[in-house]
């Protein structure tokens, strides 16, 4: 009965031990990547026993919020330059910043049309839309909404289309007007698209006619910590490279 009790002791002794050690570190990361990234984060916990709590948003809110000290280990950003903004104020620790992943840029309607249809400067969009409106995310700041006006200036589509746009703050959330038929027509990540079944891709825009759509990561050197290095670390593993690409996005490491 001893021996019982001690390998009791010491079994939930183990447990707790292994408990305690578990650590847990906040990443902010792009609205754009959550079904990925929480599937991603979900092996990861399987796996080591560590979590991850993710505050997941446009990248320039996420941007100011660790410039005013948000206690973030990890940023991952939907365009470099609210990256390179985050290290020019000195914030990342060096070494730790590299792409992570790249996405394509496309028209959702909340119909799905006969077949996708080709995105060129010959599109009758403001024809399309009528009186209704075009969901996008902010397109001054949030970088699903700057690529997209990038991408329908690149095509002289703006000027006619940018009194229908209905900014949003975040890719997710332009995404949701659309699936919920509040806006006919919105312009989101292909990710996206994918991950609301009341929506269908329209077109998909040229490549060429907004800059490439890249993911950086890198860890804020004040949270920093060897959990998150750990993590970081897996993010770049075949095995969560594996969980990126079946979500859309095109792995770059």
């Amino acid at each position: 009965m001893n021996r019982k009790i001690a390998f009791a002791a010491t079994l939930i002794g183990g447990l707790m031990a292994s408990s305690a050690m578990a650590e847990d570190i906040t990443v902010f990361a792009a609205a754009s990547m959550k079904d990925s990234l929480d599937a991603v984060i979900a092996n990861w916990t399987a796996e080591t026993g560590n979590t991850v709590t993710v505050s997941y948003e446009g990248s320039s809110a996420l941007a100011r919020q660790i410039e005013q000290g948000a206690p973030a280990a990890m940023f991952i950003s939907a365009a470099i330059d609210w990256m390179d903004y985050v290290e020019g104020l000195g914030l990342i620790e060096d070494g730790t910043r590299s792409d992570l992943l790249g996405n394509s840029l496309v028209i959702v309607s909340h119909e799905a049309p006969a077949a996708p249809v080709t995105i060129d400067a010959n599109l009758d969009l403001i024809g399309l839309l009528g009186d209704e409106k075009l969901a996008m995310a902010l397109v001054d700041s949030v970088p699903a909404g700057v690529y997209g006006k990038e991408a329908l200036t690149n095509l002289g589509l703006w000027d006619s289309v940018a009194p229908n746009v209905a900014q949003a703050d975040n890719v997710r959330a332009a995404l949701a007007l659309v699936g919920l038929g509040e806006a006919p027509y919105g312009i989101v990540y292909s990710t996206d698209a994918a991950a609301d079944p009341n929506v269908a891709i329209y077109g998909t825009f040229p490549a060429d006619s907004h800059g490439p759509i890249t993911y950086p990561v890198a860890l804020i050197k004040e949270y920093s910590s060897d959990t998150a290095h750990a993590f970081l670390d897996y993010l770049k593993t075949p095995a969560a490279s594996d969980v990126f690409t079946e979500f859309g996005f095109v792995t770059l490491q």
